[in-house]
């Protein structure tokens, strides 16, 4: 009988020349793959890679997932000083939400953010030099990098706000005595000095007016109105809001707007949480886990047949 076309995608064997083609003799033991026909040996099928081989590449996935969720979604901020406390304190690690501004958001009141220095706030502070894994923990978003210069304080007025602290307080915004439970206990919301605890300003549009929550140890928006911006923050230096401290894991908690900022004639918009509340090489790990599994089921499906 002739043999019948080959299977389609198969690569075809030669037959004998002595045999004018034909079949090969009865005796002759089938050929490996080709089913003892003419039709030639299928390929062999490819073993999956080991997981070894594999994990090289996995890493290099993990690292690009983390470096552009550090650029465009969350970074991890260490806390320098004891400017926010208690609400922070120094040595806590912050996940600094980076997705929202990108989509047109502004701070509201309220909210912790981080921002790059104005105008030379941080003048005269200490620097350090990172050793080399170190500055690779900062590429990847687990530390802040040493040469960015940024600071973390509290939005108490946005555009268009009056902000007025006399005495020993309260603050109040719009004419709305604010209730601060955040404020460092034994503090007074105002500080009675004439360096700027006491003021009253007029936020611009494009602005923040921003504050300590350790109130008498805070360098801040009061006592930097003598710089080019007069102490206000430009919302185009605002790196991003922190939603959540993330380290050590016995202070692990969200950062929620106070309720005092919601109260009625302050125009505060109610905060709606944190959007994402997982750091960089989590949201890495969950990326690089699909490509895992698809690779794995494609390797499982060609070893198969």
């Amino acid at each position: 009988m002739a043999a019948g076309p080959a299977p389609d995608g198969a690569v075809t064997s030669g037959s004998d020349p002595g045999a004018g083609g034909g079949e090969p003799p009865a005796d002759e033991p089938p050929r490996p793959g080709g089913g003892g026909g003419a039709g030639g040996a299928a390929p062999a099928p490819r073993r999956p890679r080991s997981f070894w081989k594999e994990l090289p590449i996995l890493i290099g996935i993990a690292l690009v997932l983390a470096l552009l969720i550090k650029t465009f979604l969350v970074q991890a901020f260490s806390i320098p000083s004891a400017s926010m406390e208690n609400t922070l304190k120094e040595g806590d690690r912050v996940l600094v939400d980076k997705l929202t501004p990108w989509f047109g958001s502004e701070p509201e009141r309220g909210e912790v953010v981080v921002f790059h220095d104005p105008d030379n706030w941080l003048a005269g502070e200490a620097t350090t030099d990172p050793n080399a894994f170190q500055t690779f923990l900062s590429w990847i978003g687990l530390m802040p990098s040493a040469e960015e210069k940024d600071l973390i304080k509290r939005v108490v007025g946005v555009g268009g706000d009056t902000v007025t602290c006399k005495g020993t307080g309260p603050l109040t915004v719009n004419g709305k005595a604010l209730n601060e439970p955040y404020v460092y206990p034994g503090n007074t919301p105002c500080s009675q000095d004439d360096q700027g605890g006491q003021f009253s300003v007029k936020v611009p549009k494009g602005y923040i007016w921003v504050m300590g929550d350790h109130r008498q140890n805070s360098r801040d928006s009061r006592y930097n109105q003598s710089d080019k911006h007069h102490g206000m923050v430009p919302v185009d230096q605002v790196v991003g809001r922190a939603i959540v401290k993330a380290w050590p894991i016995t202070r692990w908690g969200t950062l929620p707007v106070p309720d005092t900022f919601d109260q009625p004639g302050l125009n505060a918009r109610s905060s709606s949480g944190p959007a994402l509340a997982v750091a960089p090489q989590g949201l890495a790990l969950v990326g690089v886990v699909p490509v895992v599994l698809w690779r794995r089921r494609r390797q499982e499906l060609s070893w198969k047949g």
